[in-house]
């Protein structure tokens, strides 16, 4: 009885872990899944390049077909396969993509979702850092677009839809910011937290919400901030950046407590 309590405990918990406990044994399926990802990397095979047919996983791994199917399904969910029917069709090499990535993270939050403090007090600490990396690295085409970007959002809104639509726009900005920064990590995760904020009930009814009036302030920092980074003022950009960040973590929050 202990044994199976145990057990119970450990597949339970497993959705919730940051980890695979190293003393813990991998299904049949997760093995081979890692087994092919391996087989990717050693054999240099890029997208849209073609994996072995399924009756040759079957005999290198040893596995009974369903187990190779699940396998990989797994990868076809990570985005890293796709499968195509017909002539010439079987299972090739996928780019896995961010956007695909960000909707299985903000998934994982669906029913345990962060706080809109949880979100800038990991905002406050990366964005800074974004804006002095890209400071004197932002092309001359890359500035247009995120000066097109604020041109949605620089005058008042006609109605509530516009409004709203102008809100979600402030946030591209910053998503824009992500994407192009230097370090693919810091610059992914960023762009998570943006995502998460889209699709924050809390967030999503303060953007809602008629009486939101931040534009103006907000325009003014992501002008000093595009200035910092045309000029290639590193530390500029950071500061304005963390100066930014606090005053809409203050504005949100504030907002979050008047609409409740």
């Amino acid at each position: 009885m202990p044994v199976v309590i145990e057990k119970k405990k450990e597949t339970g918990g497993d959705g919730q872990r940051l980890f695979v406990p190293a003393e813990r044994t991998k299904r049949r399926p997760e093995a081979i899944a890692d087994r092919i990802k391996d087989y990717i990397r050693s054999e240099g095979l890029g997208p849209g390049d073609r994996l072995p047919q399924e009756r040759d996983l079957i005999d290198t791994f040893k596995a009974a077909k369903g187990t190779v199917r699940e396998a990989m399904k797994a990868l076809e969910t990570q985005g890293l396969v796709f499968t195509r029917s017909g002539p010439g069709g079987g299972a090739f090499v996928a780019k896995p993509s961010a956007r695909h990535a960000m909707e299985l993270l903000s998934t994982h939050f669906f029913f345990d979702q962060p706080s809109i403090s949880d979100i800038y007090a990991m905002r406050k600490v990366l964005e800074p850092e974004v804006a002095a990396l890209l400071a004197g690295r932002v092309t001359r085409e890359e500035l247009i677009a995120l000066e097109n970007t604020i041109r949605i959002y620089d005058h008042p809104p006609a109605d509530l839809d516009e409004q709203y639509r102008q809100r979600v726009a402030e946030l591209d900005f910053h998503s824009m910011l992500a994407q192009l920064c230097p370090n693919p990590l810091l610059g992914f995760v960023c762009g998570l937290m943006h995502n998460l904020l889209r699709e924050l009930p809390a967030a999503r009814a303060i953007y809602a919400d008629p009486t939101s009036l931040s534009r103006e302030t907000g325009l003014s920092f992501q002008y000093r901030l595009m200035a910092a980074l045309k000029d290639g003022r590193s530390e500029d950009a950071r500061v304005i950046a963390a100066e930014h960040m606090a005053f809409a973590e203050s504005y949100m929050l504030e907002r979050a407590a008047a609409t409740k």
